[in-house]
This record gives C-alpha cells, structure tokens and sequence, in this order.
C-alpha cells in the first residue's frame, strides 16, 4: 500500500487535493483516506470532509483525534495502528494531516513539515496529480507482516504449500535492565544495489527444492523503539523447509544488503552498519 500524507493550513485546500487523489486513483485501485482531527470528537459522520472523501470513491475513511479517537467505533488508534490495519487490503492510504508523520506528505502552502517532502504546491486545486503519483511511486510501499503473508498465500503454488514461516525483526529499546534506552533507529541503503541484492536473495530461496514463494522487506528512514524493521516470509511445503529458509533469508539480508543505520538513544547517536536487529 502507498501511503501519500496531504498537510497545510486550513485554507489550502487540503481534502480537495485528496479529493482529486481519490477519484484518479480509486478507478482502477483501492483506497483509503485518513483525516486527523484535532477536536474531540466532532467527527463528521453525514458531511463535511470524511463524506467527502467517500463521495469521491475511498470505500474506507478513518478519522482520528488528538486524543487517539477514531470514526467510527471510538478505540483508541494511532495513525500507524490504522495504516497497518488498512494495509492488507487497500493499494492507497491518503492522509490528511499529520504534518509531523514520518510518511510521504505532499506541502500546501507555506506549512511546515517533517520529512520526507516529495512535493510542494500553493493549493490543492493547482497540485500536478502525475507529478504527486510519480514521485509517490518512487518510494517504498507501507509494508507490513500481515500484507507479505496475505501476498504468499496467492501464490500459484498454495495448494501444495503446508507451511508459512515468519520473521520480524524490531528495534531493542535495550539490552539489559540496566542498558540506557535507544530512542530510535535510522536507516540509509544504497538503492540499485540492496534492491538489486534483494532481489537475488529472494531468487535463491525461492530456487530451493519445497519453497514456493518469499518476501522480504527492510524498512528504510525512522524506526522507533518497539517498531518493525524487517520481515522474512516463507511459503513452503513443510515446516522444515520453511523454517531454513527463514532462517537463512535474514541472515543473509544481514550479511549481503547493504543497509546503513544510525542508532539514536537518550545519551547521543551513532552510525554502525547494520549487523543486528
């Protein structure tokens, strides 16, 4: 799922921009829209934006508070509790608001914002829809387990695949009780090479006797304490084959991907390359 963050001051036309992000992309695709409201809660259930967002195609909208309320049952969510629930079934997520998400956001007006920035425009009415797409397509999907498992289970093969084996990979706040916490991690990777390196990984272990099908993702930018950083799936015909497999798909993504990360915690920050999660 490709996740595009709209953000600007309130007259910048904000929900016409995801609006005509909607209706271009919802005629051959699925998507979602998220709106951040900073008011509890009157979330607007028969007009205003949320409706509008459904006018225009998004067969789901959620709507979140400041307080972690959202449209339609009132439990507690965040935004990445929402995006990974929407993840396994919708292509895009567009999200209006949340200036200070680390996902990629286009800029209205002269907001400020976190990055990644991939485009800047004066209102939502004047945006270059190809210009937003493209440059969205550039980045890295929002993956999470769930969707990597869901893709597996599609496979040609199913029907004579008995086992799928998993492994995720998260940022330690700590070693030990004792440890000083890590606050965050952060990632670089050398783009044609590690997807180049990637790809071959997969080739292998898909190449072995008994494995049918593999994934495997890295994510790239801010990681936070308790976050996912990496996943490892398997779709095998036994559990023995998928297990080794798993087993050496992250170890080898450790060892040939060349991905980069500087580990942030409460007494300063360093860079190390990556060797363990």
């Amino acid at each position: 799922m490709y996740v595009l963050g709209i953000v600007g001051h309130s007259d910048t036309g904000k929900t016409t921009l995801v609006e005509r992000l909607t209706e271009r992309c919802s005629t051959d695709a699925d998507v979602a829209t998220v709106k951040h409201c900073t008011n509890s809660p009157d979330v607007d259930t028969e007009g205003k934006d949320t409706a509008r967002h459904r006018a225009a195609g998004a067969a789901e909208t959620v709507a979140l508070t400041d307080d972690g309320e959202w449209f339609a049952t009132g439990e507690s969510r965040t935004l990445t509790d929402t995006l990974d629930a929407l993840a396994p079934d919708y292509d895009y997520a567009f999200v209006e608001g949340y200036s200070d998400a680390a996902i990629p956001k286009v800029v209205l007006g002269d907001r400020e914002a976190a990055d990644p920035v991939i485009y800047r425009a004066e209102g939502g009415g004047d945006a270059d829809l190809d210009s937003i797409l493209a440059a969205l397509d550039e980045r890295d999907p929002y993956v999470t387990l769930e969707t990597l498992v869901e893709s597996v289970k599609r496979s040609p093969a199913k029907d004579r695949a008995g086992a799928i084996a998993t492994f995720t990979g998260r940022v330690r706040a700590k070693d030990s009780p004792d440890d000083r916490p890590t606050k965050h991690l952060e990632f670089e990777r050398y783009d044609g090479v590690a997807r180049g390196r990637m790809a071959d990984l997969r080739a292998d272990l898909e190449a072995r006797d008994g494995v049918h099908a593999v994934r495997l993702h890295h994510k790239t930018g801010v990681v936070e304490a308790g976050e996912d950083i990496v996943f490892v799936v398997i779709l095998a015909g036994h559990r023995g084959e998928a297990f080794s497999a798993v087993q050496d798909g992250i170890n080898r993504l450790k060892d040939e991907v060349p991905l980069f990360k500087k580990e942030v915690t409460v007494d300063g920050e360093f860079w190390a390359h990556e060797r363990e999660c």
